[in-house]
């Protein structure tokens, strides 16, 4: 007990602050092990801190040393899932695999800590400040969310089945990552109608075929462009074969153990358990939103398909129907027919450094940041970038672009946490701390003599990555770390991503830093303005889509597991909510990362749609680097982070509640 209290009063007199660049202290595989056995060690000593207390519960001696640990789990946890899914060293990626399983133990049985709860419970905040209050608040309810209330035998079941669950999504995340994919043109003539760039970064082997991995730098164009029908089918095959079989089983074992857990803490599905503390508020208002969605949406979805429909009919003149591998290129052709817009017509405006730059700088003017390259911060590859936030002259975060496929590294689209920060605050240990986060994508480019160019797509999702990357940053910094940066309710999350989506879309924007990779000439207003009005066609099947997405997520977790067959669910859902037919000898769910990540709650996506398009009502559109309603939206969204409940951080922007008038203009726009 004297070791422990000497350690205690070690903490009491040391900050935990540490801004310098994450990664100096994680370098290698012994510096790693270290610093998070390290912040285990300490998070141990604070929780130590808590339960010998005698006396009066306050919230200088149990809600700060509380959120001390927050900090340094949530670090611990957040780096350790950033490097299992990116660091080379497959060492280092076992290594942050199973520190990521001890964080989250610990986590667990913290989130079960009936004495730790009691505590809390009995602080006496009537005098407190309504940020201090909020967070208690919320802390409170996570507590009795997570099972603290059941008795001992329940919470010792709950802590297996998380800790369980922590294995069981890992496998998920591992197969996917590791399952790269590819297929073999014939010869060149199989090329035919891809962008010339792609041609030329894909040669010919000795045997004169051209290999086509599963990477969206490769899989996007050939199903956009690609003329041959058989190459486009291959791909899509093995695109919707990634990490199968292994997957089934894993999938399978991960809705069980979730469907456990849920009736252990007392609902009656796992979907009304992860809803419970979202704006939706329950599964069946889920379910009834995700219908409301697509009926609103099915009209215009038919005459979306009967367009493609009739363009392939003219390629095949006896077609009866659109098969999924053609839904792509024909859609291409329609723009192309119907809306005299070609997507490679767009392609050289979009080189990947100078979408980058562009990110760049209009976010710096609208939000009034300043952004500076760190050159010298260590980085866990050499393509990485490190970048810091100034306002008025201090560092007020850092960011880090890894933004190019490699092996072994996640292959999707995301934002990293790192790192919370924290303003200063006379009730805690560490202040002043600076946010740190990370951008995840698979961009083309990063090859030498490959000039990036980019789809419109990969700039909207460019922009909409960055834009959860700003919440992190510019939210990132509260009174208490658990309610900073993105920790609003799960369904407000896409709501600032998407909303940023739209200055992908503005000519004046785009012209800031679309030129030609070649001539260096901006694109043009009307090229533009051909991009905008062609890109209204498909959203019918595209919101179709999102909702058999939504639904087939729900759909995995709103019933008893026993009760799921996922590949019945896909065949099913897909012919109700979309006018493609299933592909046979495809399993989507194995490499459907979203039903680990996301659960119940893909729905998610279109209901923060919703919100993202009232917001930009409130922009100007003929100016859309206006900085008065970039500084009202950064003050009342972004940087409250999550010290707010999303509906009063909704309110104070629109002054209202949300509503689906933008959302049903958006859809309807001709």
């Amino acid at each position: 007990m004297n070791i422990i209290l000497g350690l205690i009063m070690t903490l009491l007199v040391t900050p935990l602050v540490d801004d310098t660049p994450f990664y100096g202290n994680v370098s290698t595989a012994e510096k790693y092990k270290l610093k998070q056995e390290e912040r285990l060690s300490k998070a141990k000593v604070l929780l130590e801190k808590i339960s010998s207390s005698n006396g009066k519960r306050t919230i200088q001696n149990t809600l700060a040393p509380f959120d001390e640990i927050l900090i340094l789990i949530n670090a611990a946890g957040s780096q350790s899932g950033l490097l299992e899914n990116v660091h080379p060293d497959s060492t280092i990626r076992k290594m942050s695999e199973e520190f990521s399983q001890k964080v989250s133990t610990f986590a667990s049985e913290l989130s079960l800590n009936r004495l730790v709860y009691e505590a809390l419970n009995s602080i006496d905040i009537s005098e407190a400040d309504e940020t201090t209050k909020f967070f208690l608040q919320k802390t409170l309810r996570d507590f009795r969310l997570a099972g603290v209330d059941k008795d001992e035998a329940s919470r010792k079941k709950i802590k297996e089945l998380r800790d369980e669950l922590v294995l069981i999504s890992q496998d998920f995340a591992r197969n996917i990552r590791e399952d790269v994919r590819f297929v073999f043109a014939n010869n060149i003539s199989e090329l035919d109608g891809l962008p010339k760039d792609f041609i030329d970064l894909h040669k010919p082997e000795s045997n004169g075929r051209i290999k086509i991995t599963i990477n969206y730098p490769d899989a996007v164009p050939v199903f956009t462009y690609a003329k041959n029908e058989d190459l486009r089918k291959k791909l899509y095959m093995e695109f919707n074969n990634r990490a199968y079989p292994k997957n089934i089983s894993v999938l399978d074992k991960l809705i069980s153990k979730r469907g456990e857990l849920a009736s252990v803490v007392g609902f009656q599905n796992y979907a009304a358990y992860v809803t419970a503390d979202k704006m939706v508020a329950s599964e069946k208002n889920a379910s009834q939103f995700i219908e409301k969605i697509a009926a609103a949406s099915l009209e215009k979805s038919k005459k979306d398909y009967q367009q493609l429909l009739s363009r392939k009919k003219s390629d095949v003149s006896n077609a009866t129907e659109i098969f999924p591998w053609e839904s792509g290129y024909y859609s291409e052709l329609v723009r192309k027919s119907d809306y005299n817009f070609d997507g490679q017509k767009v392609r050289p405006y979009f080189s990947y450094n100078r979408v980058k730059r562009g990110v760049l700088d209009i976010t710096s003017k609208l939000f009034g940041v300043t952004y500076k390259q760190n050159k010298d911060a260590p980085v866990w590859h050499p393509s990485v970038e490190c970048w810091e936030v100034f306002e008025n002259g201090k560092m007020t975060g850092r960011f880090y672009l890894d933004m190019h496929p490699r092996e072994n590294k996640y292959n999707h689209a995301a934002q990293f946490d790192i790192r919370a920060g924290v303003k200063n605050n006379p009730d805690r240990l560490t202040a002043g701390q600076i946010p740190e986060a990370a951008l995840i994508c698979n961009f083309p480019g990063g090859v030498e003599n490959d000039p990036g160019l980019m789809e419109h797509s990969d700039v909207e999702t460019f922009f909409h990555e960055f834009g959860h990357l700003l919440h992190s940053i510019f939210g990132g910094s509260q009174k208490w770390a658990g309610i900073t940066g993105i920790s609003t309710e799960w369904d407000f999350v896409e709501a600032p991503s998407q909303l940023l989506e739209e200055w992908a879309w503005d000519a004046k924007t785009l012209q800031t830093f679309a030129k030609h990779y070649q001539t260096n000439e901006p694109i043009s207003t009307e090229l533009v303005n051909q991009m905008r009005r062609a890109s209204e066609f498909g959203k019918g099947l595209q919101v179709r889509q999102q909702m058999y997405y939504a639904k087939l997520s729900l759909s995995c977790y709103d019933r008893n597991p026993s009760e799921v067959n996922t590949n019945e669910l896909i065949k099913n859902l897909r012919e109700k909510y979309t006018p493609y037919k299933n592909v046979e000898g495809t399993h989507m769910q194995t490499s459907f990362g979203h039903l680990d990540g996301y659960s119940a709650i893909y729905y998610t996506y279109m209901w923060s749609l919703v919100i993202a398009k009232d917001f930009i009502s409130i922009f100007n559109e003929e100016n859309m680097m206006e900085p008065i309603v970039a500084k009202k939206y950064r003050e009342n969204i972004l940087n409250p982070g999550g010290s707010l409940p999303a509906d009063k951080l909704v309110k104070n922007f629109l002054g209202r509640n949300f509503n689906f008038d933008g959302w049903k203009q958006w859809l309807n726009k001709e």
